[in-house]
């Protein structure tokens, strides 16, 4: 079975009865639950700083409970295929609030060579994901590689969100051929978070990046 399909699988299924995952969870916390992102340590600065870790740092918004499994620090590995160019790659995700009604958002990938090791970095993207009044997912997001992307999504599930992309802009430098697409976000059995992204290639969705994390922090 695919990653792309182990996941959306995982998306629509509960393998773990409800003892079991706060079970794991709670065993997997012991490694985790101390960690979080460090804080810009400015002085006189007067804003909360970001948190990556919910029992640290301010409470977070009451409108975004639905992405609260989301919120921390994760690190994994993956696959792309990016228009026939196929490769590995390292990704670390930073999942964080600041107590406003929204999260924040960012990706650095790094590619990796047939022993796993790194080559060097890859694209990184940031951005803020956001539930409207209509309990509709907005996320827009900006990539190293000249991309601008705004998603609107839902949730399958507790443990499932899905995108689908509404503008996808390139600039003058960007990768033109980069079409709009739809993403999965889930959290897998053993409590990784599993995610996928298709691309629209001649009128197909075709699997353009996937990855399994594991979360390091929070």
């Amino acid at each position: 079975m695919s990653e792309n399909e182990t996941v959306n699988e995982d998306a629509n299924q509960h393998p773990l009865d409800g003892s079991a995952a706060v079970n794991l969870a709670a065993e997997q916390a012991k490694n985790t639950a101390h960690r979080n992102i460090p804080p810009h340590g400015f002085e006189n600065f007067p804003l909360e700083d970001d948190t990556a870790n919910l029992r640290q740092g301010p409470s977070l918004h009451d409108g975004l409970l639905a992405l609260l499994p989301l919120v921390g620090v994760w690190q994994g590995s993956g696959q792309a295929n990016d228009h026939g160019e196929e490769y590995a790659f390292g990704q670390q995700l930073v999942i964080s609030h600041d107590g406003e009604n929204y999260l924040r958002f960012e990706s650095r990938l790094w590619r990796l060579d047939e022993n796993g090791e790194s080559t060097g970095a890859d694209q990184r993207e940031v951005g803020f994901w956001r539930i409207s009044e209509s309990d509709e997912i907005e996320v827009t997001l900006t990539n190293s590689r000249g991309l601008v992307e705004v998603l609107y999504g839902s949730m399958r599930n507790e443990r499932a969100w899905q995108l689908e992309s509404a503008s996808t802009i390139a600039t003058e430098t960007g990768p033109a051929d980069h079409g709009p697409g739809k993403r999965l976000y889930g959290l897998m059995p053993n409590n990784n978070l599993g995610w996928v992204d298709e691309r629209l290639v001649d009128g197909e969705l075709v699997p353009y990046m996937s990855a399994e994390l594991q979360r390091i922090a929070g």
